[in-house]
């Protein structure tokens, strides 16, 4: 009986044991390399679950009703002040972060999170424009081919459902800044957008298969996401809207009633070592804001011109701003009559 007992204890010791190496990751879709968390696994013994989601605001609403069981959340740069904000995330312990100091400098007292307090780089990137070019050999660098389509991508072309990125590039099409409460440019932003939806193909997210197979011909779409349907088809260009684009930086954070929080620290520090977060970038083709993590990466991404902006395309590119207020209101106004 007693031998039966220690077996009875000791196996539920160990099943305890067991539950308590486990990590969960909340991360957009297609975005985790599975290498990483193979050898993140190997390393540490922690299993990580990863459930994904479409979008900021997904992810935000899914958060806010909590009882989720997540332990980590990967928002981008405008949404990580309103997660500070509702308290859905801890200030992090940088003690227990050794590798913190491996952030790139221009990534560590960044405008959305002085010091890095709060979150770890993941990956930044771009919103742009993807062209199928044996489709339409004419400029990609511009707004106009979703908000005033050339005949030849009428009817071919998908736009991400993202408010804040889409409304924004019509805003700066339309001669605005990003947030702008200017309601003459809103009109012409929401005139471009509710005309333009009659030559547009699907709001979705989809874009790599689709725009590498020629179901789409033009997409409003990410740089990553461009690279990698390159990859699978050389016609495929991607444009830097020369009227403005937004850059972004998607980063980790701690959620407030995360479960694994041991779990959860070992595995930010494990993605700021270079190797590591290098096959975060290998897998989804985005860079990252590690110092020396580009010497682990594949070659071809050192000079891809989805990775590496265009001299002339630089001064375009804008970090959107957590809009509020009016420019808010504007904003929702505008895509909740794009959605109708």
């Amino acid at each position: 009986m007693k031998n039966t007992l220690l077996g009875l204890s000791l196996l539920l010791c160990s099943t305890s044991l067991a539950a308590a190496e486990e990590l969960h990751l909340f991360n957009w879709g297609d975005y985790t390399s599975p290498e990483l968390l193979n050898k993140f696994e190997a390393e540490t013994g922690i299993r990580v679950t990863t459930t994904d989601y479409d979008s900021n605001d997904t992810a935000l609403a899914k958060i806010s009703a909590g009882g989720t069981g997540f332990d980590l959340v990967v928002p981008s740069a405008h949404f990580v002040q309103i997660y500070v904000e509702k308290g859905l995330v801890q200030k992090l312990d940088l003690t227990r972060l050794p590798h913190h100091g491996n952030i790139k400098p221009e990534w560590m007292d960044v405008e959305w999170d002085k010091g890095r307090a709060y979150s770890i780089p993941w990956q930044w990137g771009s919103t742009g424009i993807s062209v199928d070019t044996a489709v339409y050999s004419g400029d990609a660098n511009t707004s106009d081919i979703f908000l005033n389509p050339p005949d030849a991508l009428k009817g071919k072309i998908n736009v991400v459902p993202e408010m804040n990125e889409i409304v924004n590039l019509a805003v700066m099409w339309a001669g605005g800044k990003p947030c702008s409460e200017d309601v003459a440019v809103l009109k012409k932003a929401r005139d471009a957008l509710m005309n333009a939806k009659q030559y547009w193909l699907s709001m979705d997210y989809g874009t790599t298969e689709r725009m590498a197979n020629g179901e789409w011909a033009a997409s409003v779409n990410w740089s990553g996401e461009t690279f990698r349907a390159r990859l699978a088809n050389p016609n495929v260009v991607y444009g830097y809207p020369k009227e403005g684009y937004p850059l972004w930086m998607d980063s980790v954070m701690l959620l407030s009633d995360a479960q694994n929080v041991d779990a959860a620290y070992k595995f930010l520090d494990f993605i700021m070592l270079p190797e590591n977060a290098a096959l975060i970038s290998a897998f989804a083709r985005y860079p990252n804001g590690i110092t020396g993590a580009e010497d682990f990466m594949p070659a071809d991404m050192q000079t891809a011109p989805e990775v590496v902006i265009p001299e002339a395309s630089r001064a375009a590119g804008h970090f959107l701003p957590t809009c509020a207020g009016k420019s808010m209101d504007y904003m929702t106004a505008i895509w909740t009559e794009l959605q109708k």
